[in-house]
């Protein structure tokens, strides 16, 4: 039996968080397959709503406004509900490592078929795209945490610093991908995206013996006959998807109103069905449901944050492209190149964010406080953009710098309920369900995408100003919920039981070979 023990690297237990060197070499791997990884989504982010709105005589898709906002918003609740899928997968069939290989190898095609200039050839692109994060992200955050081991607060500190070098990515990736785009040609700016993942997935192939033995095999696989079934199963499954949908976008048979629809009605179905199946598992203790009921507070939280990030892709957007004057010394500045003012806040605070979850991000009680922190600076943000719609509502174009500093508001969020969430779900049920908790968590941030991508339509029907109120209204309301209930959420969480029989994996120790 080979035991692979994330606590006994010197790396791990006593480096710094000064800079990437200082940690050892599988994180730093991990680090800049990330990097690339994120260069391609904000990429891609920073011009798919401005391509899906652009006319047909202009190379675009020649969407109605409403549509192309919901788009992002469906598109993310889609890659987020595929992390449960891909949690499962590496749980029971693959392992992390394995899985998140395949995912960037998938992202990668994703992307260049969002390059290509056949109409057919977008659907496809992001139903791919869609399905390589669902694969990549759980799996990622798998290996993290469990090359960290038991120690959360350098795990949080370690999910903290690894923003640094991705919004150094997703900040150059929007000036670059977002001019391409914008000023010569839609395809060019996906193809930029494309490559930068290419180079992450090689990347990540060659540096892959960096992990050893951890995450190479599943911690609850299937017999062997059981996965030719599972494999048969997802096969099938995935190749009549594609076709249909390609085959319904290309025939005019689905348009994008009902393919956003059916997203969306699936990402508030799904989670609720995922959550209700792993609760019931028999596999769980007493005590595991206990935390996991308890859990469901960060679920939510992170469902109703996430669907307020993903209006930074949309609605946003849209607002900065009609509604703000961009006009710099004679220069206008590309709408996508507003979307490089997150990842630039982010990389300024992130260290500071590292040294503050590293110092206090072992207290299991902070978890609803910095949630509801987090969710509260999103509410705010979101106050001011109220404010901003009002001041453009008779056709006024307003300063970018409203937008400046709703942005930076939602940097401080991110920073806090990103790194805190991923790492929390380390401590709730055995070691043997992490890519599945994983997966779970951003199966509730799909449930925000989608939520998202219905409520977006709103602007259409109600003020800009008030659909911005109505947001902060949630976020301000659900993070005061969480303030006032902390030590009930803290209570729930906290406390160990015994384990189920058979469960011979303890908080420090990954068994790879275990039958578990």
């Amino acid at each position: 039996m080979t035991t692979a023990r994330a606590d006994q690297d010197p790396g791990v237990g006593g480096a710094g968080t000064r800079s990437v060197r200082s940690w050892p070499p599988w994180y730093r791997t991990l680090f800049m397959s990330d990097v690339w990884e994120r260069f391609g989504f904000f990429g891609m982010q920073a011009i798919l709503v401005l391509y899906a709105v652009a006319p047909r005589s202009e190379g675009g898709l020649g969407l109605a406004k409403a549509d192309s906002a919901a788009l992002f918003g469906a598109w993310i609740g889609l890659a987020f509900m595929l992390c449960l899928p891909g949690g499962w997968v590496a749980d029971r069939l693959l392992g992390p490592r394995r899985t998140l290989i395949i995912g960037a190898c998938v992202t990668t095609v994703g992307h260049f078929a969002l390059a290509s200039p056949w109409l057919w050839t977008t659907p496809l692109g992001l139903i791919l795209l869609a399905l390589g994060l669902g694969l990549y992200k759980p799996n990622h955050q798998a290996m993290l945490n469990l090359m960290f081991g038991k120690d959360s607060g350098r795990r949080e500190a370690g999910i903290s610093l690894m923003y640094v070098g991705i919004q150094v990515s997703a900040l150059l990736s929007p000036l670059i991908a977002g001019f391409l785009g914008e000023r010569v040609d839609w395809h060019l700016g996906f193809a930029v995206s494309g490559t930068a993942m290419l180079l992450g997935t090689i990347q990540l192939w060659i540096s892959q013996h960096q992990f050893k033995e951890v995450g190479n095999a599943p911690g609850r696989p299937l017999n062997p006959e059981e996965s030719r079934r599972a494999f048969r199963l997802i096969g099938t499954t995935a190749a009549v998807v594609v076709l249909l949908v390609t085959g319904g976008v290309a025939s005019g048979g689905l348009g994008p109103g009902g393919a956003i629809g059916l997203v969306g009605t699936a990402s508030i179905i799904a989670p609720v069905a995922a959550y209700l199946v792993l609760y019931r598992s028999r596999e769980l203790s007493p005590g595991d449901r206990r935390r996991l009921r308890a859990f469901l507070w960060i679920f939510l939280g992170s469902t109703l944050f996430w669907s307020m990030i993903a209006q930074d892709g949309s609605s946003l957007t849209l607002f900065a492209k009609e509604s703000t004057d961009r006009h710099v010394l004679g220069f206008d500045v590309p709408v996508s190149w507003l979307q490089s003012a997150t990842p630039l806040f982010i990389l300024i605070l992130a260290p500071v964010f590292a040294w503050a979850l590293l110092k206090y991000g072992g207290r299991r009680s902070g978890v609803p406080v910095k949630f509801s922190v987090g969710l509260t600076l999103t509410g705010v943000s979101f106050l001011i953009m109220a404010l901003a719609a009002a001041l453009a509502s008779g056709g006024e174009k307003v300063s970018p710098v409203w937008l400046l500093v709703v942005y930076l508001m939602h940097a401080c969020g991110e920073l806090i309920v990103a790194a805190v969430g991923i790492a929390a779900v380390a401590d709730v049920l055995p070691r043997k369900f992490i890519a599945h908790m994983l997966g779970l968590l951003w199966l509730f941030a799909a449930l925000g995408g989608g939520a998202g991508s219905g409520m977006v339509r709103l602007i259409d029907v109600i003020p800009e100003s008030v659909y911005y109120l109505m947001l902060a209204v949630f976020a301000l309301a659900m993070g005061g919920a969480m303030a006032l209930n902390r030590h009930a959420i803290v209570r729930g969480l906290s406390g160990d039981d015994e384990r189920v029989p058979g469960d011979d994996t303890d908080d420090t120790t990954v068994k790879e070979d275990s039958p578990a």
